[in-house]
């Protein structure tokens, strides 16, 4: 019988101040969910070796290689050497919504920390990019530990900005590249979504790999309400007063529309697409994202 695994609740995940800790605790519960543990780069081809270096996973040591030769060597697989990952953050107003649990902008932290702790760790180079309306943060990319204690250090720092320009980043990150990258974008995709998810095209016809994480509350993805309410636009402030109910069915319409248009446009260009509910446990929805990641190389 498979091994039961208890993923972490996002609640108490919250309560973990530490951002490296929290972002160890994620990887580590994902790594622990996976059935076959993705390889540097994502990648799951075999290359070639190198010999151990201290904090490498002694998993990886080809112990017949070390009985010939009495020396450690690490397995490297596609693209170990030349991995170059951009993550991008929107932190504009939308992503500060929350329903009572971990804001949207939260968990999209809690998940750029743990993706660049994971990179950091196949000493790959990972870089960030926060924005809204504009740039925010912009680090290269680089493999060394200081390196990543600088990302975490500014990710833990991150402020709610204002109104949301996904485009420019992109545009900009996609002009500046000199290789081919993975490209990662965290959002709730709620600004232009057209626009956007055709600049990842564009990227991903570059040769880039390229991924979206589109993080929606759970209850911007049930709308749970009941009682006349007031729904407030975060990013203009505009509001409106009504009945749930009346709005409802529409409101559910719209939304599944929007969502199988973003599912159906990354997919269809080869952009990977992976919806990211709030109230759902962030290193199981990791987990099950790098099961299929890896099932389709």
């Amino acid at each position: 019988m498979a091994e039961s695994i208890n993923f972490l609740d996002p609640s108490v995940l919250a309560g973990l101040h530490n951002l490296e800790l929290r972002a160890r605790v994620v990887v580590e519960g994902f790594l622990s969910g996976l059935h076959k543990s993705p390889h540097r780069g994502f990648s799951v081809e075999f290359n070639d070796y190198r010999h151990y270096q201290r904090g490498d996973d002694m998993r990886h040591i080809d112990w017949k290689l070390y009985a010939r030769s009495e020396k450690f060597y690490i397995k490297q697989y596609e693209d170990e050497t030349n991995v170059r990952c951009m993550i991008l953050l929107d932190s504009s107003a939308s992503m500060a919504y929350t329903s009572g649990g971990m804001s949207k902008l939260d968990y999209g932290i809690t998940l750029a920390s743990a993706l660049a702790y994971f990179i950091n760790r196949q000493r790959d180079a990972v870089g960030l990019i926060t924005f809204d309306d504009e740039v925010r943060d912009y680090i290269p990319p680089l493999c060394r530990q200081p390196h990543m204690m600088r990302i975490l250090r500014t990710l833990s720092q991150i402020e709610h900005g204002t109104k949301t320009d996904t485009v420019k980043p992109l545009t900009d990150l996609a002009s500046s590249l000199t290789k081919k990258s993975m490209v990662i974008l965290i959002t709730d995709l709620l600004e232009n979504e057209e626009k956007t998810i055709s600049t990842l095209q564009n990227l991903r016809a570059m040769g880039n790999d390229v991924i979206a994480f589109h993080v929606m509350d759970d209850a911007e993805l049930n709308f749970p309400f009941n009682e006349a309410s007031e729904f407030i636009d975060m990013e203009n402030n505009e509001s409106y007063i009504t009945t749930p109910a009346a709005i409802r069915n529409a409101y559910m319409d719209n939304l599944n529309e929007f969502l199988a248009y973003c599912k159906k446009q990354c997919q269809s260009s080869g952009v990977d697409y992976c919806l990211l509910n709030t109230a759902k446990p962030l290193d199981e929805a990791l987990s099950s994202y790098m099961s299929k990641r890896a099932k389709s190389f």
